[in-house]
Order: C-alpha cells, then structure tokens, then sequence
C-alpha cells in the first residue's frame, strides 16, 4: 500500500485541537467545529483529535468518538486526521478500527498506560493495533525514554504501515542517535533505510522543533497552534528554509507561552491554551480534573502574550 500521502502529512504542523466544555460540562460541538475551521483556514493540514492537549484522558468514551467523527465531518478532504487511540490494547483496537470506518487516515498511538513496559511487550501492543487497521498509518507515540531504537526497528520490519513516529523524549541528542539506528534496523518496511523509514514527528511542540530537526524530524506536533497559527506555520516554514535566524525569533516570541505550559511537570499544559483561547473568545477556559483552571495572575500574563502576538 502506497503511504506516501499520510507520511507527506506528517512532514508538517501536526495540530492537536483542544476539547471546548460548554457550560453544563458537555462537549460544546459548535466550538470545536468553529476551531477546526480557523485551523484549517489558516493553512494547517494536519489534525490529531484525541491528543493531550484535547484531554484524552479525561474524556469518556462516547465522547472520545463523538471527536472522531465530529473531526472527521468538518476537516473532509482539507486535511489529514490523525486520530489518538490508546487505553487498554482492546480498547485501542476497537477506536483504530472505528477511526478508519469514519474517515481518518492515520491513528497516534498513546503511550501505553501501565506501570510494567517492557521492550517485547510494546512491540506486542503496537502490532496488535497496526494489525487491526492495514489500512491506515500508524504512529506510535515514544514518551518512555526506556523504549529502545531496536524495539521500534522490530515493529517497523513488522508492520509497513507504521509510518512515523511522534518522538517525545526531551533528549535532542539522544533522538538524533535513536533515529539513525531505529531507521537503519527497520528492514523489511517501506520508505528506504536510515531515518528516512520513519517520519519523524517532534512531539515536544515548537521549542524543541529546532534541536530535532537537526536530528531528522520533518515535522511537529502543535497545542499552541490552536491560538497563534500563523506563529506555529511560520516557524515551520523557516524550518524548511533552513532559516535558523527566523526559527529562532518564533521562538523567542513564544518561549513564555510555552514555560508556562511546562511548568510544574506540564500541570497547566491545556489550562494555558484553552485559556488564551477564552481570550479571544472562542471557547470556555473550562478543563477537567484532573486538570484545573489558572489562578488570576497567570490569566493576566497569558491575556498580555496573546495581546502582544496580535491575533
């Protein structure tokens, strides 16, 4: 099977859209339809429902498929949807499986929730998934810094359609060695030899983009992007010049907005986005324990940002 149009997709601003509450708690459709639009318009082409920054973990079930397809209904042929599946590997099956049936393309794997990983055993619950849908690519998402460049060199020779791979280990230094020798390993897959049988997605955001560009990664992953697109697209387009100047100064424009997200182990990560999002009025700031809203002083400094970035 051809994956050349999903690994294309990858190469990109990978945005994941927030979950927007209404006021009695549910999800506010009207919202989330209203955000995808402003993505989309802007020119992001690449959505990932179902990810952190949309609350996965904090959603029901229902509700985890209702952003399927919801996603899948306003995107259409504008971009590609990457949906986040994970849990317990049953539940992992059945929402790849229903990610397909509704339209997507691809599905991110979660890393796998449990006390007890081992290198075989998270071969074992990305194959089973990958298994469950040929169709589709698939993209573990790597936050563990125990699994190992030969486990994911397994599961690529394993399954073609494991096509990239969201890279989430804060080491820029040790993804450059990860990739060269998970890409090399590979064997038996589609996409070449070297980091190439991969596309590699920085899955820290903005900040850690440079750094793993040099590395090999293509693409990154977005929460930010939800706010300031236009900052998110051109930091990826100075990327792509090789422009390290300009990719430094969207940087520096947005390093303060991302130190909040990050501080105290990532406690406010969606709680700051969604909050700049209350800002300029497109949704509630509302998120879910065990997630919490900003206290007022960091309410004040996140309205300052998004005053000085003119959106």
């Amino acid at each position: 099977m051809d994956f050349s149009r999903v690994r294309a997709a990858l190469a990109d601003v990978v945005a994941i859209p927030v979950t927007p509450f209404a006021a009695d708690g549910r999800l506010d459709t009207g919202a989330y339809h209203a955000l995808l639009r402003r993505l989309l318009d802007a020119g992001v082409r690449t959505v990932t429902p179902n990810g952190n920054t949309g609350e996965f973990y904090a959603l029901s079930p229902e509700e985890r498929l209702l952003v399927v397809e919801l996603t899948v209904a306003e995107v259409g042929d504008r971009a590609e949807v990457v949906v986040g599946v994970g849990l317990d590997l049953a539940s992992a099956v059945a929402a790849a499986r229903h990610a397909g049936d509704a339209g997507a393309s691809m599905v991110m794997v979660h890393q796998p929730v449990h006390p007890y990983v081992s290198q075989d055993g998270w071969v074992a619950y990305q194959r089973t998934v990958a298994d469950a849908v040929p169709g589709l690519g698939v993209v573990p998402y790597i936050r563990d810094p125990r699994i190992t460049a030969g486990a994911l060199a397994r599961l690529g020779a394993l399954c073609p359609n494991v096509v990239g791979v969201k890279y989430a280990v804060p080491d820029a230094t040790r993804f450059s060695s990860f990739a060269q020798d998970a890409g090399r390993d590979a064997t038996g897959g589609t996409g070449g030899t070297g980091p190439d049988r991969f596309v590699w997605v920085a899955g820290l955001a903005e900040l850690y983009a440079p750094a793993y560009w040099a590395g090999g990664a293509t693409g990154f992953t977005s929460g930010l992007v939800n706010v300031a697109p236009d900052l998110s697209l051109a930091l990826l387009a100075a990327l792509r010049a090789g422009d390290a100047g300009a990719a430094r100064e969207v940087c520096e424009r947005i390093r303060p907005f991302e130190e909040l997200r990050a501080a105290r182990h990532s406690a406010d990560n969606v709680s700051v986005v969604k909050e700049a999002l209350a800002v300029l009025g497109l949704c509630r700031r509302d998120v879910r324990p065990p997630s919490s809203s900003l206290p007022a002083g960091t309410r004040a400094e996140v309205a300052a940002l998004v005053r000085a970035w003119g959106v």
